[in-house]
């Protein structure tokens, strides 16, 4: 019996063999973990590593699944994510198979849900070892940041509409461990940004791009400098404040690189 980070009470067979993942940073992880051989389904936003999507079934997306193909693939565990995942699909998928829900809002959470699936898999040695690996570099990186000056940031994750990141999400938590504070953080999940919002930022604020899930570069740059020229602008990797699980063991280092 096990407990998932929705407070779920969950019967997991011994070790499951057949795994289907919604999840993009968890499939990461599996494949971190030396599950490879046992994943049988994956999204079409499963992009790492890169010939994932060609070894494995994709099952569809995050928010759209094809329950047929997933029927044909017997799985022994399905791995999803509250955010990443509609309500409907956890809740059809169920009452035919084992359903295991991520929740992630900081490092910790992440972890945690690392060193469960160690268990659930039976690879609680590589777990741990990605555990201290993450740790060390959280610790390196707080020690670096300890002299950083805070600095007022917004962190646009689309455009037509311009959406933001709020409170509550991971990617505000490592905004916050980053030194940014967010502009928006007094706001909900992903707050819908007007023009006039953007026109009030000045120039001793920063305005970060994410590369996913809209595709940011740098014609967009030029678009924001047309509504407001003052303000500071940078492109930044998405995943890198997004992707809980192995991506973390690299993302401090990247993180470094924006100071």
């Amino acid at each position: 019996m096990y407990t998932d980070q929705l407070d779920r009470k969950i019967h997991i067979p011994d070790s499951p063999r057949r795994i289907i993942s919604l999840v993009p940073s968890q499939t990461e992880l599996l494949i971190e973990l030396g599950l490879k051989d046992r994943m049988v389904g994956v999204t079409k936003f499963c992009v790492h590593p890169d010939q994932i999507r060609k070894e494995k079934t994709i099952v569809g997306g995050t928010k759209k699944v094809n329950y047929k193909k997933i029927r044909k693939l017997n799985p022994d565990i399905i791995l999803c994510n509250k955010e990443e995942n509609t309500k409907e699909i956890v809740e059809a998928l169920g009452k035919e198979y084992v359903v295991h829900v991520s929740d992630i809002f900081s490092i910790k959470d992440a972890l945690s849900m690392i060193r469960q699936y160690g268990q659930i898999f039976k690879k609680e040695s590589i777990a741990n070892e990605l555990i201290l690996t993450i740790e060390s570099e959280h610790t390196s990186f707080l020690e670096f940041m300890v002299k950083i000056p805070k600095k007022k940031v917004a962190y646009f994750i689309w455009k037509n509409p311009w959406i933001a990141v709020g409170n509550t999400t991971f990617i505000d938590h490592l905004l916050q461990i980053n030194n940014f504070e967010n502009v928006f953080g007094y706001l909900n999940r992903y707050p819908e940004v007007s023009k006039e919002d953007i026109e009030s930022f000045t120039e001793q604020d920063l305005i970060l791009l994410s590369s996913e899930p809209y595709p940011f570069s740098e014609q967009h740059i030029s678009e924001i400098k047309k509504i407001n020229s003052k303000v500071k602008i940078m492109l930044v990797d998405g995943e890198y404040f997004s992707w809980y699980g192995s991506r973390m063991a690299s993302a401090f280092s990247y993180f470094k690189t924006l100071h």
